[in-house]
């Protein structure tokens, strides 16, 4: 790679994006390629929701999506050339087509982050983060207004809460006899 910038920056990706996922009991980082890397799977062990054959709508556990940063990153953004949505084919979420392998975070500036794009995916799979106007999925953004009661589909925190533990221990009372 000759553009010194976008090699710092996808440095910094893998060691921010992997820090993450070791943080995170809810996110797998897989990197495509050697450094410096420019694509990746994430693949989300949350819930989210799908629909049926039969047309219901149900829980479904996990996600995958793939990330690519191409040379021209820092510069201009293309979001459909950024994600594409790996699977499951059946999700069902305002944000995600279900036609295409597309997803759709919203804007998504130059230079948007590793792991900003990974909190952005997991708001999305888990609907702390939905659109009900311009939606790639014109059925689930209707039934979504309709649904609001049952958001979000997982609360937990896409980053493990560290646990500070003091323990302090007492003298020992009273003697033996």
């Amino acid at each position: 790679m000759t553009d010194k910038i976008l090699a710092a920056f996808l440095a910094r990706q893998y060691e921010d994006g992997m820090a993450l996922a070791r943080d995170s009991d809810l996110v797998e980082l897989l990197p495509i390629g050697t450094p410096p890397v420019q694509r990746y799977v994430a693949r989300f062990h949350c819930t989210g929701l799908c629909r049926t054959p039969a047309g219901d709508i149900m829980e479904m556990q996990g996600a995958e999506v793939g990330i690519f940063f191409p040379d021209d990153y820092l510069r201009r953004t293309d979001p459909y050339q950024i994600l594409i949505w790996l699977g499951p084919p059946d999700t069902w979420h305002p944000n995600i087509s279900n036609r295409a392998p597309l997803v759709c975070l919203g804007r998504l500036g130059p230079g948007t982050r590793l792991v900003e794009i990974l909190y952005q995916l997991y708001e999305v799979i888990t609907y702390q983060r939905y659109a009900t106007h311009d939606a790639l999925n014109q059925d689930a953004a209707a039934w979504a207004r309709q649904n609001q009661d049952r958001f979000p589909v997982d609360a937990r925190p896409l980053k493990r809460r560290s646990l500070q533990l003091r323990i302090e221990t007492q003298p020992a009372t009273g003697a033996a006899s």
